[in-house]
């Protein structure tokens, strides 16, 4: 019980999990967000069609953010074989999956690394992205609800509004679990993107309720 305990508080830790009373879970909630390696394995399928989806907005030569999220690693990866373009991001996932590739100018922006997002984040990341102009920023969210996305942190909000501030284009993209879920801090309206990008998994109930809100949403098809 002694080593479960502490293996436990170390998972807790890092991200990978979160205590709970009288156990743990890898669920996220309204206050934790699951850890990389979780978010990369669940909705891939969901995330890989979104990823496509976003990338027939891209143009050549764009300066592009990405945010700390599983379907912007899917969306590195197609830019890999699209440039040329500036892709700027905290996350590692997605500059390790750009070092290098032909066409891509890559920009990493620094901060306090956070080890259960494997990202950089806080104000000297927030400061380093108030310092640019993009255009386009593409962003996920952690919870979805009557219209408004949602994240379990004010960090996150705090980076996650920069990147919308700077971007002269914004598109949200959103798998149909997100709808299921609850988060503590709201973000934005989705209004306030250009574009919501969704699964094709989303029930019928929420595209009409996104589209009586007057959102502009595009329906990822798989292939």
């Amino acid at each position: 019980m002694v080593t479960i305990l502490r293996d436990i508080t170390a998972m807790d830790g890092q991200g990978l999990l979160r205590r709970t009373r009288g156990g743990a879970s890898v669920e996220p909630s309204a206050l934790f967000e699951s850890s990389v390696t979780v978010r990369l394995e669940s909705q891939a399928a969901a995330e890989q069609a979104i990823a496509r989806a976003v990338l027939r907005y891209v143009e050549p030569g764009q300066a592009i953010m990405l945010d700390d999220s599983a379907t912007g690693i899917n969306l590195a990866r197609l830019l890999r074989d699209t440039g040329p373009a500036t892709v700027i991001s905290s996350y590692l996932p997605i500059i390790r999956e750009l070092k290098g590739a032909p066409g891509i100018r890559l920009i990493g922006l620094g901060g306090i690394y956070h080890e259960a997002g494997d990202a950089f984040i806080g104000g000297m990341t927030v400061d380093a992205i108030r310092g640019l102009s993009v255009d386009l920023t593409v962003l996920s969210t952690s919870a979805t609800t009557a219209g408004t996305c949602y994240h379990q942190t004010q960090d996150t909000v705090s980076f996650k509004r920069a990147m919308m501030d700077v971007a002269a284009e914004r598109i949200l993209y959103v798998d149909h679990t997100k709808f299921e879920r609850r988060a503590l801090h709201a973000l934005a309206p989705l209004t306030d993107f250009d574009l919501v990008i969704v699964d094709e998994n989303t029930p019928k109930s929420v595209l009409k309720d996104l589209h009586d809100r007057q959102i502009t949403v595009e329906v990822a098809k798989a292939e």
